[in-house]
């Protein structure tokens, strides 16, 4: 099955597997609302090696949005899925390919400072 790794099978074929490397996401969008993750796992499978797949899915129906987020090994292969796939029809809809570019971790907005509110402030009277 597409995104299962071997590690003896790659091992002995001589491949070096370099688990630290970042996965590319990709987006697929425009795809018909029936489409399984099986069937875009193996249309872009023929140019990346898909890890997972996310269909975006309706809270509350479960009925598909019609895009989905892609985890492929490597960018090399996520800009040919790109060349090769990007505007080709499926059911008579276009398809769209893009990589989210990740950007820096987002910090969490700062609070603001509490200051109290006065109502009704009366003038202190001076004793003396």
């Amino acid at each position: 099955m597409y995104g299962n790794i071997n590690k003896t099978k790659c091992i002995s074929l001589g491949y070096k597997i370099d688990y630290k490397t970042k996965m590319v996401k990709l987006f697929v969008g425009g795809f018909p609302l029936d489409m399984t993750e099986l069937e875009i796992v193996q249309r872009v499978a023929l140019y990346a090696d898909v890890q997972t797949i996310k269909i975006v899915r309706d809270k509350k129906t479960k009925v598909c949005k019609g895009y989905a987020f892609l985890e492929v090994t490597d960018r090399a292969g996520a800009e040919q899925a790109m060349d090769a796939l990007n505007g080709t029809q499926i059911a008579g809809r276009d398809l769209l390919l893009n990589i989210v570019e990740e950007d820096q971790p987002k910090k969490a907005p700062s609070r603001p400072k509490f200051t109290p509110k006065t109502f009704n402030k009366r003038p202190r009277l001076q004793r003396n």
